[in-house]
C-alpha cells in the first residue's frame, strides 16, 4: 500500500477536482464541515506533495493543479465558498 500512497492522493484530488466542477451543490455546508473539508483538501495537498519523489512528474503536475483549483473554486462566488462546488442550486 506504501507504494500506491501517492496514486491514491493525485486520484482522490483529480475526482474531488472534477465532481465539485461538473456536479452542482444542493445544500450549503455548516462551519464545521467547511472547516473539516478544507482540512482534507489541505492533508491531501499536502500528502501529494511530501510523495512526488513517487510518481511520475506529469502525474504529480496534473494532481497539484487539481488540489490548488479546489482551493480557487471557493473564490468564485459566496456559495462556492460554503460548498465547494462551481454551481450551486437549491431545488
Amino acid at each position: 500500500m506504501r507504494e500506491q500512497l501517492p496514486l491514491v492522493f493525485a486520484a482522490m484530488l483529480v475526482f474531488l477536482f472534477g465532481f465539485r466542477v461538473l456536479t452542482p451543490a444542493h445544500e450549503t455546508m455548516m462551519r464545521p464541515e467547511l472547516i473539516m473539508s478544507f482540512g482534507f483538501d489541505g492533508g491531501i495537498l499536502l500528502g501529494l506533495i511530501g510523495t512526488k519523489n513517487r510518481m511520475p512528474p506529469w502525474l504529480f503536475w496534473i494532481a497539484l493543479v487539481c488540489g490548488l483549483g479546489l482551493f480557487a473554486l471557493r473564490f468564485t462566488s459566496d456559495h462556492a465558498w460554503w460548498t465547494g462546488h462551481l454551481v450551486y442550486e437549491l431545488k
